[in-house]
């Protein structure tokens, strides 16, 4: 199922049929359409238009100049007037009507309270647009495509579900040799757009092209991309602070527009070699220049 997922998200611009799906996933199309239902808990058709829309609320965030159409071709809808319907189906506005920036600003308060149940205030707050009170810096580099060995974790938000798969894959790497490796945790789910209880976040660590896995792993590819890279050495809190400034601050007036990948953590060393509670990681974001079509 993580095959077929990542098909998708890969593909999301482009006719995705059943057919093309399963056989990604290895399986037929009759017991894949079961299959799929039964993990994914909504059937294929369903998932695709939902993490369609969810892909266009978030080019309607970060790509405020582009066309319903532009828009909705990039998501794999036929036209503007499909996106439209699909969008007010599902929100009872049409995307032009729809108000982008409330949105966000619920769920980030509702990722916030996930994230710090006790402290929800010192996270995000002194990380207000157009500020830089800590101080971060950019640097923008481009990165060679990626073959990354990986371990999906649902309902990262939630309990230590997100060490615990590291750990695992730890000891994966450990096995053949490979945890020396560039170590990566990212997802494709934006948590201020995706409900948290849907999110999915991936534990990976770069291995070489012709390192052999197992079926305990799934394997995906990364193509070269440029990426915005922020350094990151403390707390949970100033991770959060960082990601809001990335976003808020600097990359509207970076000329620069968040491309089809997902943002990483790419710690340095290990995966929590100081625990949970100190990180020491570059964030990177997966950057293209902002005239660049959709």
């Amino acid at each position: 199922m993580n095959r077929a997922v990542d098909y998708v998200l890969h593909n999301l611009a482009e006719p995705l049929l059943l057919e093309d799906v399963a056989r990604a996933a290895g399986f037929s199309p009759f017991h894949f359409h079961r299959v799929f239902r039964a993990h994914m808990g909504e059937t294929l058709g369903a998932f695709v238009r939902r993490v369609r829309l969810e892909r266009a609320l978030y080019l309607l965030s970060h790509r405020r100049g582009a066309t319903m159409t532009s828009i909705a071709l990039a998501c794999g809808f036929s036209s503007s007037s499909d996106f439209s319907r699909a969008f007010r189906a599902c929100h009872g506005v049409s995307p032009r009507q729809f108000d982008v920036a409330a949105f966000r600003r619920s769920r980030r308060e509702d990722m916030r309270i996930a994230v710090r149940p006790v402290d929800t205030t010192s996270a995000a707050d002194s990380a207000r647009a157009g500020g830089n009170p800590d101080g971060f810096a950019v640097h923008v580099r481009r990165l060679a495509a990626r073959r990354v060995a990986y371990l999906r974790v649902r309902q990262p938000y939630t309990g230590d579900h997100v060490p615990k798969a590291a750990n695992r894959l730890l000891a994966w790497a450990q096995r053949r040799g490979l945890a020396d490796g560039q170590w990566l945790g990212y997802q494709w789910d934006d948590p201020e757009i995706v409900p948290l209880g849907r999110c999915r976040y991936d534990v990976g660590v770069e291995i070489p092209d012709a390192a052999a896995v197992s079926e305990e792993v799934n394997v995906t590819w990364f193509p070269e991309t440029v990426v915005a890279e922020v350094e990151i050495k403390g707390t949970l809190d100033l991770e959060l602070r960082a990601l809001q400034w990335i976003f808020l601050t600097w990359l509207p007036g970076s000329g620069y527009a968040p491309a089809h990948q997902p943002m990483f953590e790419a710690w340095n060393g290990r995966p929590y070699a100081h625990g949970t509670t100190h990180f020491d990681l570059r964030i990177q974001l997966p950057v293209v220049d902002a005239s660049t079509p959709l």
